[in-house]
């Protein structure tokens, strides 16, 4: 049986790893770190606007799915360029539907932001 300690400490690591990834995804790619800027514009609309608790959750919630979708996007393009690192068709496919879902979250995080904000803004 592990004892307490050594569970802390497996604890801290992953969330030391965690945090690994969330440094790579800012530092190496462009598009999450577009997706961040537009989450902190969100939220600080959110709280200027005076959005209730419920509203400002929804937009939390919205804005964690997109960033969410952005970082399993790209574990699975990294992934793909392992396996198949020349052309194949199927890893095309793969990409486009995986770009094609973060595209989607994308979508209806501006609607989500639209039925929010421009009630409040009109």
């Amino acid at each position: 049986m592990a004892s307490s300690a050594s569970t802390g400490a497996r604890i801290v690591r992953s969330f030391g790893f965690a945090f690994e990834g969330l440094a790579n995804l800012v530092r190496t790619q462009p598009n999450f770190r577009i997706h961040l800027v537009a989450a902190v514009f969100a939220l600080v609309v959110g709280v200027v606007l005076r959005l209730s608790t419920a509203e400002m959750a929804l937009l939390v919630l919205t804005v964690g799915t997109v960033l969410v979708v952005e970082a399993l996007n790209t574990c699975l393009e990294t992934l793909c360029d392992l396996v198949s690192p020349t052309y194949h068709p199927l890893v095309k496919k793969c990409k486009d539907v995986s770009a094609a879902a973060v595209l989607i979250s994308a979508l209806a995080a501006v609607g989500v932001a639209a039925l929010l904000f421009l009630p409040r803004l009109v």
